[in-house]
Formats: structure tokens, sequence, C-alpha cells
């Protein structure tokens, strides 16, 4: 029974610890997650800047799978290229060593205390900032808690010998990698899994412990580390997928270059080991120093690498900009709220370009009195409609979980210009019917009304245009300019009504084309309203921050 105590005393510390990295991880990138997709965002432009981000960011939210699903998501949503996305991802793999650093101090006897102050902190505290600090702060006294369970278990199940023996079952270094790299992609986290190997063998008190016989068990577990990447990329788009290859790649890379290094010089290990002290520090060591030799030897190659995965993996004709499924936006439940919101965005620019495309090509239909484009236009607006219910579904979906207040905000004005969006869409549809009409009854105009419907035309794809780039651009001159063209376009609908009623009086105008003429003004105009309020999006935000 009391042995049996024990396996759950282990089996608990493991949890706990398990717990405790996960808590304090989402903690730290909760706290920073509102400027996180920022950051990443406009901070990439130069090489050296994209690998450093990888290293700070990942340094300060403890999670190297939290960074590369995240720069995975932004690639899928080419917010940021192949080439930076490696780089980040790579500097990602030496940021996440942090954890094992903080291992390797002996602060367990401590963690009761750490969790009371978190939990004070937590609990206690209105403050949202403190409260955070409280979350991060306690899920690292759980962190050390579940090692000081862990370590106690072993000691009173004196496991010194089976681990050690566990150990020597794995002296084939492509036995040990692999077990390295199961464990990891099971439990999705490098810091976790290297942390329990530090715990474990730390609790053994072995004194001929040998930094040699776990090294080939660490190098799977940062291949394993991967994992978060791969799982999220199974459902997202080819970019996505190509990111989550160029990680592997470079994975692999860091590793083989790593284990040659090794044959060349022998003695790297016991130098390694002969510096660190403790075997906790060892191990930490070595998970250092191969993430940062691995790193600096594979940086030369990361243009080769994308280069070859793109000529791999080329760009899916399919993936146009009319294609009938989201492009940017992935169905798993993998990515952070950040990238999700990023990755929504991107795809309502596409559907605003789809949008504006397609209005573009009504209007030239009418002109041209081409049915075969009006057709297209028709069947175009099918697909607009099938991509606004994919991406208002997406965004209900994403409203239910729990966001940071500004997310809330900037989810509001996406669902407002999703509907102004369809709206347009709609009265791009109705011009191709008017073009159907006009060519299938001989519905025509009097050359001044059609050079006076022309101009009303070209004004609303003008500000349609120009509202769709101010909210992509946050352009608030641009939203000025869409201000003043609606009040025009309601001006000369106002005149153009005027012309058109004393046409009919001197029976100038043929009923039909007279008919058409009327319907397509109101359209105008509504087109406008709508555009209008696409550019007022801006408006809502306390400051100019990009939306």
């Amino acid at each position: 029974m009391e042995y049996t105590y024990h396996v759950f005393l282990l089996l608990g510390g493991i949890g706990l610890f398990l717990y405790g990295i996960n808590f304090m991880s989402k903690s730290l990138y909760e706290a920073l997650g509102d400027n996180l997709r920022d950051i990443l965002e406009k901070l990439t432009t130069k090489p050296i800047n994209a690998f450093l981000l990888g290293v700070g960011v990942t340094a300060l939210i403890q999670s190297s799978g939290a960074t590369m699903v995240m720069v995975s998501g932004f690639v899928a949503a080419q917010l940021m290229t192949l080439d930076r996305g490696l780089l980040v991802m790579i500097g990602a793999a030496i940021g996440t060593t942090v954890t094992a650093q903080i291992i390797a101090f002996d602060i367990a006897p401590l963690s009761p205390l750490i969790v009371f102050v978190g939990l004070l902190l937590f609990q206690f505290f209105k403050d949202r900032k403190v409260k955070r600090i409280g979350a991060v702060v306690l899920g690292f006294g759980l962190l050390f808690m579940g090692i000081y369970i862990m370590g106690e278990a072993i000691d009173r199940m004196s496991l010194g010998v089976l681990v050690k023996a566990f150990i020597d079952n794995f002296s084939n270094p492509l036995l040990a990698f692999l077990f390295g790299f199961a464990f990891t992609f099971i439990i999705q986290s490098s810091s976790a899994s290297v942390g329990i190997l530090q715990v474990m063998l730390a609790s053994t008190a072995a004194a001929d412990f040998n930094l040699a016989s776990v090294v080939f068990i660490i190098i799977g577990m940062n291949v394993g580390a991967v994992s978060p990447v791969v799982i999220s990329s199974l459902s997202g788009n080819r970019a996505g997928r190509r990111a989550a290859i160029a990680a592997v790649a470079a994975k692999l890379v860091m590793s083989v270059t790593f284990i040659v290094l090794m044959i060349v010089w022998p003695g790297v290990i016991d130098l390694i080991a002969g510096i660190s002290g403790s075997v906790t520090r060892q191990i930490a060591n070595f998970h250092l120093i191969f993430n940062v030799i691995g790193a600096l030897i594979s940086l030369p190659f990361v243009k080769l690498i994308s280069n070859a995965i793109m000529r791999k993996l080329p760009d899916d004709p399919s993936e146009s900009l009319y294609s009938r499924k989201l492009l940017y936006i992935g169905k798993g439940q993998e990515q952070t709220a950040s990238v999700r919101i990023a990755q929504a965005r991107q795809e309502i620019f596409r559907f605003a370009d789809m949008v504006r495309d397609n209005y573009n090509h009504s209007i030239e239909a009418f002109f041209e009195g081409d049915v075969n484009k009006a057709e297209q236009v028709k069947e175009h607006e099918r697909t607009i409609n099938y991509i606004n219910r994919e991406i208002y579904t997406y965004l209900l979906n994403l409203h239910g979980q729990l966001l940071p207040e500004n997310d809330y905000e900037t989810l509001g004005r996406m669902f407002n210009i999703l509907t102004d969006l369809e709206r347009i869409g709609d009265h791009a549809d109705n011009f191709a019917d008017y073009t159907i009409i006009a060519v299938e009854h001989n519905a025509t105009m009097s050359q001044t009304a059609r050079e006076e419907i022309t101009t009303m035309a070209y004004k609303t794809v003008e500000i349609v245009n120009d509202s769709i780039e101010a909210y992509k651009k946050h352009d608030f001159e641009l939203m000025a300019k869409v201000q003043i063209l609606e009040d025009v376009v309601d001006d000369l609908k106002d005149t153009l009504e005027d012309h058109h009623i004393e046409r009919m009086h001197k029976q100038e105008c043929d009923p039909r084309g007279g008919t058409l003429f009327v319907d397509m003004l109101s359209d105008f105009e509504r087109v406008a309203d709508h555009a209008l309020n696409i550019a007022e999006t801006l408006l809502g935000n306390d400051a100019p921050v990009k939306i």
C-alpha cells in the first residue's frame, strides 16, 4: 500500500510539474499577448531582429511551442515570410532553455511559499496587472512544487538503480533519440520533458552519472519540440505547412551538425560536464549549448531551407482569390487568440479584395454590355456569400472564447466590416442583373444619362477602393477622403435624379433605361454608405493602432 502511495505521489508530482509549467507559460503569454502580435509582425523585417525576437519572446513566455505556432500562423496568414518565420523559430529554441536553467537552481523547498505568494496576488487583488503577475508566480511555484514531490517520491521508492538501468537501456544513440523525440512529441513541450529528465536523474543521486549517456535523449527532445507546430499545421493552409516543415528541417539540421561536432570533437561533452557541476546543471547547459551552437550553424542555411521548401511545396493554384475555402484561417484549435485574430483579419482583407474586384467587374460588365462577364460576377457572388458565412462562423466561435478586452473590440469591428462588405457584394450582383436586363430587353439610356451614370459609377468605385485601403492601412487621411466622397455621391444622386425627371418630362429617355437609371442611382448611394461605414471603423479606436 505504501509503495502504491509513492507511485501516486510520483505521478501527482509529474502532473503538478506539467500543469505548473503550462500555467506559467500561459500566464506569461497572456501578460504579454496583447503586444506580442504587433511585435512579431512589425519587428521581424531584418533577419537579426527576427532571430533575436525568437530568443527574447520565448525566454519571456517560456514556450517555444507557443512561439512556433504563433509564427506558423503569421506565415500562413502571409504576415511574415517563411525565412523570417524560420529565423524566429530557431531563436525560440534558445529562448526555451531558460526553464532548464531555472530548474537547475535548488529552490524546490521554497515552492510552498512561492505558491502562497502567487495565490495571494492572483486571488485577492483586483488590479489586472497584479493578477497576471500573481498567475506567473503561482505557476512558477507549482512547477517547483511538482519537482519537490517527484524528488520525494523517487527517494522514498529508491528508484536510483531503476532510473540508471533505464538510461543504460538507451545506450543505442538512435533508440535514445527516438525515445526523447516520442516523449516530447506526446507532452508537446521540450521544457517539460527536459525538466522531468533533470528531476529524475538528480533524484537518483548517482555518483557515476555520465552526461554522455543522455545527450541523444536531449537531442531527441529538442526535435520533438516541433510537435505543436506540426499538429497545428495539419488544419492550416499550404503556407502554414511550409512553416511546420521548415521548423522540422531546422531542428534536424541543428541535430545533425551537433552530432557531427561530437564525432569530430569527442571531448565537447566532457567539457560541458566539467564546467557545469550538478547533474541538473549539466543537462541544462547541454540543452543550452546544443541550441546555441545548432542555431549559429543553421542560420546561414535559413534561406536555402526556405527556398528548397518553396520549390517542393509551391503555391497551390486552387488557393486563388476566389477559391471557395478559407486561405488564412485554420480549422484547428491549437492557435493562440492573437494568431487567430491576425488570421481572421487577413482573411477579411482577402474578402475585401474579392468584393472590390467583383464590384469593379460588375460596373465594367454593365458599360461594356458583357453578359458573360455579368454571369461571372454572379458566380463570384456565390463564392463571396460562402466565404462570408465561413468567416462569420469563425468570428462567432472566436467571440465565445476568453479574450483580452481590446480583442473583443477588434472582433466587433470585424463583424461590422464583414456585413458592409457583403452588402457591397450584393449590389455588385444587382449590377450584373441590370446588365443582363439591359442586353436582353434592349433597355437603353440617352447619351447624357449614360455619361451621368458613368460618373456616378466610378465615384463609387473610387470610394469602395479608398475605404478598403483606409481599413487595411489604418489610414485616417483616406478615411477623411471617403467621408468627403460619400457627401459628393449623396449630392450627385439628388442632382442626377432631378436631371432624370427633366428628361422624362421631355420624353428624352427610354422608360426601361430610365428605370435602370433610377435603380442604379439608389444602389450607388447605398454602396457609398457601406464604404463609409468600413472606413469609419477607424473611429472605433482610442488610438491609431492597426486593426
